[in-house]
């Protein structure tokens, strides 16, 4: 252990748990000395020092850097393309295209794709998208890379676009598809609307609107890419090795076993990085054309057009309620885009109007179509932001008709089953009443909902609060998941698994868990993760998963090398095995404490030179949904003369199971909140829709992103932990999803309850608030 990082007074030392007897389940923990604290990063250090090495860092021996040639226009052919004398220009060792000559790959493998069948799926010479590849070259420096690009001549005929999903419908609508503008419409439907309707005191409809937004992460797109003979090595950024290893084999027509993807840092995803990306395959091309290993890395303005978006939505919704504040109906229509290919524009928007509370009667109607724009990726919690954004300020409006208090109107519709999936199947645990009424309590909701008009009212300024409810729809188990933990003769111990962590503490908090079971401090474990070549298969990182996915494996794993242990142990001290406690790196007996071994003393343990535990994730319970809730609160301030918002206070009450670590919990938290305002205040891809159909912001600075000039001074965590045995061996829910969904509907019933408008588009931009301000000044001042 670090000298510097000892916090033993912090942390009471005490036996760890008792293994399970052969045939017995683990027991939930029940006081614990790490799970739950908030530890810091067993990786901080590194991170913060500049010694991770992520995928952007790799640095080869006879590196060279690769760039790709992208399409300038939203809609075009190529109708000529001459990469000739660009392979001799200074620095250029290799040259791809669709023109690429037909010299094949078999000598890679005698099962690969020809070069020209990979070369023509990954440059079609119809671009449907601006930033669609086109031709692709690597070279000694990224500058003489990015030079012979510019000498690769283009003859595009330009063609007719739709940019604005709206209109990619209506007649006459330019067809970026041969079969047309229409992928596909998707219904849902239970019980009878109409009689639903009928059966309502109040009903009220409204539109809503949620703009494109980019994911954008840290650390952009890219790989780096070596051949070793016919065996391919991939430096990834990515939240899956092993779906890039499926992806990337697949494509190249390569045995599994000969493609090998590490990445064992990433800066960030937010699912934009769950599969390979053209690029990866053709960095793999390029390296291969060359005889060198290549770097790929997109450029920030490359990443805007053409790795993803979450998918700009367009509803209605139209709801029924009576007297007492019981739904009876709900009917939701969408019109949304994943942009110019099959992409889910429209999957899961209509989650939460089917999920989230008890109606009996429920249609929806979501329509994807195509629009020239590059094709959307899941973005964390795909489609449930959007569908929160009109659910929830719908919820706020019945409210309102009603003159019932926001929070009571939730709770009168609080369900404990799956209403959405067949059969009903309850939740296996569903905290949401506990989220709406300890979140309004901390958050002193009453007094401030109370409150309004004059009590709000400050020259310029008008504060109010608001508040919204989320589920998301996953957030169980994703399994398979396989950990291996080995003790070696000395008692270190490694743990071996292939999730990726996305930044949000995945190995902080595997390591966690080992330690709890092994009575070794986290940091003590040394992590071998995401590395298809080293470590065990487990799904991307994603959907918030991967705690409940992979920590239930980890302690499993822990749990047999313990078992293991204590068999050792009893031998040699003579005793019961299930009379021993391991503390602290020791082993002694719980009623003869003279009776005790140092782990690394152990004669048993030395002869052996390592045990080996070996973990897997079951799959979640049978006739159980596994489902995270989450209810937030919010107070901001309006500059009704320039519209401006401010938020004061955020606070998020979350049922995502056991904390495991407070400390990345919290992160979660906050990042998540983060992500939502952005939605609610500040982002949005825009579109040239009229001329050129390209979009205008795709950089840092135009693209706004929330600063910490944008956020809460103080943003409030508060897990609402619900103990249940049929989650999993760890108690854990998903976090990183549930977190965002009802976010950006609480910022905008806080600004409605601030200044009597309803806004019903995103983002609540100082400019849409001016006009809507004036809108209902003019209309005031033309009353009688």
């Amino acid at each position: 252990m670090k000298e510097d990082s000892k916090q033993e007074k912090n942390f009471e030392a005490f036996p760890v748990p008792d293994p399970p007897r052969p045939g017995e389940a683990p027991k939930p923990w029940g006081k614990t000395r790490f799970v739950g604290k908030p530890l810091p990063r067993v990786d901080a250090f590194e991170r913060v020092s500049g010694g991770a090495i992520y995928p952007s860092d790799v640095r080869l021996p006879n590196m060279l850097y690769g760039a790709i040639l992208r399409c300038p226009h939203p809609n075009a052919q190529v109708k000529r393309l001459d990469t000739a004398g660009v392979e001799s220009m200074p620095g250029v060792r290799a040259v791809i295209s669709a023109a690429t000559p037909g010299a094949d790959l078999t000598w890679l493998y005698r099962q690969a794709r020809p070069l020209k069948e990979v070369s023509s799926k990954l440059f079609d010479p119809h671009c449907r998208f601006e930033g669609d590849a086109v031709a692709a070259v690597a070279a000694e420096t990224p500058w003489q890379a990015w030079d012979a690009l510019q000498s690769i001549v283009v003859d595009y005929e330009v063609l007719p676009f739709v940019a604005d999903e709206r209109k990619a419908l209506e007649p006459g609508a330019p067809s970026v598809q041969p079969e047309g503008n229409l992928v596909q419409t998707e219904r849902y439907e239970r019980g009878d609307v109409q009689k639903g309707f009928a059966a309502a005191d109040v009903i009220l409809e409204e539109t809503y609107r949620t703009a494109c937004e980019i994911h954008t992460p840290m650390e952009r797109h890219g790989c780096v890419a070596h051949w070793e003979g016919d065996r391919l090595t991939l430096w990834e950024s990515t939240q899956g090795v092993f779906a890039v290893q499926s992806g990337v084999a697949k494509v190249l027509g390569l045995p599994l076993a000969k493609v090998r993807v590490i990445g064992h840092y990433m800066g960030g995803g937010f699912g934009s990085k769950l599969q390979a990306g053209k690029y990866t395959v053709i960095a793999a091309l390029l390296a291969k054309r060359a005889g060198r290993p290549v770097k790929l890395i997109l450029s920030r303005e490359e990443t805007y057009l053409v790795v993803g978006n979450r998918p700009p939505c367009n509803m209605r919704l139209k709801a029924g309620v009576k007297k007492d504040g019981t739904l009876t109906a709900l009917d939701f229509g969408l019109i949304a885009t994943g942009g110019a290919y099959p992409a889910g524009g429209a999957s899961l928007v209509d989650w939460q109007v089917r999920d989230l509370y008890r109606c009996p009667n429920v249609r929806t109607e979501a329509t994807d179509v195509y629009v020239n724009a590059g094709p959307a990726r899941p973005f964390r919690a795909p489609g449930h932001p959007p569908g929160s954004w009109a659910l929830e300020q719908m919820m706020d409006a019945l409210a309102g008709a009603l003159k019932m208090d926001p929070v009571e109107l939730r709770l009168k519709n609080i369900t404990t089953v799956s209403q959405a999936r067949e059969g009903q199947p309850p939740y296996a645990t569903t905290g949401l009443k506990q989220c709406l009424e300890e979140g309004a309590k901390a958050f002193g909701w009453k007094e401030a909902w109370g409150k309004a008009g004059k009590d709000l009212e400050k020259g310029d300024l008008r504060r109010g609060v608001g508040m919204a409810s989320g589920l998301w729809f996953a957030g169980g188990a994703n399994p398979p998941a396989t950990v291996i933990i080995r003790m070696f003769a000395d008692g270190s111990i490694n743990l071996n698994m292939g999730a990726s962590d996305l930044g949000t503490g995945t190995k902080t908090v595997m390591a966690t868990v080992a330690a709890e079971e092994l009575g070794v401090w986290p940091e003590a474990i040394q992590i071998e993760n995401a590395d298809t070549g080293v470590t065990q298969f487990c799904n991307p990182s994603g959907g918030s998963t991967t705690v409940p996915t992979s920590a239930p494996a980890v302690r499993a794993a822990a749990i047999q090398v313990k078992q293991q242990l204590f068999a050792i142990a009893a031998e040699e001290l003579k005793v019961d095995a299930w009379d021993l406690t391991l503390m602290d790196g020791a082993i002694s007996s719980k009623v003869d404490s003279s009776k005790s071994f140092k782990v690394s003393d152990l004669a048993g343990l030395k002869k052996r030179g390592v045990i080996i535990g070996i973990g897997s994730r079951d799959p979640d319970p049978a006739n159980r949904v596994v489902n995270p809730f989450a209810a937030q609160f919010c107070e901001v301030e309006v500059n009704v003369k320039t519209g401006e918002v401010k938020i004061l206070q955020f606070l998020s009450a979350n049922d995502s199971g056991r904390v495991l670590n407070r400390l990345t919990y919290d992160g979660q938290v906050i990042g998540g909140i983060t992500m939502g305002i952005g939605l609610a205040m500040i982002e949005g891809r825009v579109l040239d829709g009229k001329q050129t159909g390209k979009m205008l912001n795709r950089n840092w600075h135009d693209y706004k992103l929330p600063t910490a000039l944008d956020v809460p001074p103080e943003m409030i965590s508060l897990p609402v932990e619900l103990e249940s045995s049929e989650l999993n061996t760890t108690g854990a829910k998903g976090l990183g999803e549930p977190v965002t969904i009802p976010t950006a509907a609480a910022v905008a019933n806080a600004v409605t309850h601030a200044i009597g408008i309803r806004v019903t588009e995103s983002p609540i931009s100082p400019m849409q608030l001016c006009r809507l301000l004036e809108a209902a000044q003019k209309k005031m001042t033309s009353l009688p």
